[in-house]
């Protein structure tokens, strides 16, 4: 059995059928990337994954555990061991560096020492450590990239999901990013599933490529 399978899953919002019994099978430590236009139901697919929508029909498995099916979340988002990026980053402007890492960690009751160990840990990881004190606008683009790939990795969950989080850095800033990214899975073993349009981070990242298409696996 794989580590993810997705097995005949639809989804769809109003009378549009947005994901068409589609099925994926992901292996453990595997980098996917979700290759696509836009609107062809890639992001869908992540936040299927992640437990922020609920199938229609089909079935979600992560390491053997059904974690959803038709109707049906049958294991929360903050349960399925997973960190996501969103494509607009999601930082809280009125946080410091810190307390943006620290958030997530607190939330699941890590003990405040520990936490601050694992955030100056994390942004250390990502380059940022000398920031730690700073707010979002007092970054630039790329660091901010840098910061919401440390918040997604800092509670070290076993799957990174990541929304098209490159698109509005040059190519320089991307090709940098992707390095670190790289650099971090080889260290921290997480699966990567990445969602992109853009076939230069694709040609970076994946050891597969998936294409969606109108919902579907191409």
């Amino acid at each position: 059995m794989s580590y993810i399978e997705v097995d005949r899953v639809s989804k769809s919002f109003g009378e549009r059928v947005v994901i068409n019994e589609l099925s994926l099978r992901i292996e453990r430590s595997e980098r996917l990337v979700l290759f696509g236009p836009s609107g062809c139901g890639k992001t869908t697919v992540l936040r299927l994954l992640a437990g922020l929508e609920i199938p229609e029909q089909g079935s979600i498995r992560i390491e053997s555990r059904l974690v959803a099916s038709a109707g049906k979340n049958l294991i929360p988002p903050e349960n399925r061991d997973l960190g996501m990026v969103f494509q607009d980053l999601a930082l809280w402007p009125h946080m410091t560096m810190q307390e943006n890492l620290a958030f997530g960690l607190n939330a699941r009751g890590v003990q405040k020492h520990e936490a601050k160990v694992r955030v100056r840990e994390m942004l250390h990881r990502v380059g940022l450590e000398h920031r730690i004190d700073a707010k979002p606008h007092q970054l630039s683009g790329g660091e901010q990239q840098r910061v919401a790939l440390a918040r997604a990795l800092v509670s070290r969950p076993s799957i990174l999901l990541m929304d098209e989080p490159l698109s509005s850095l040059d190519d320089e800033r991307k090709g940098a990013i992707a390095s670190d990214l790289l650099g971090l899975q080889s260290q921290l073993g997480f699966t990567l599933i990445y969602v992109t349009h853009d076939r230069a981070e694709t040609d970076l990242l994946a050891s597969r490529v998936c294409q969606v298409r109108d919902g579907c696996v191409a």
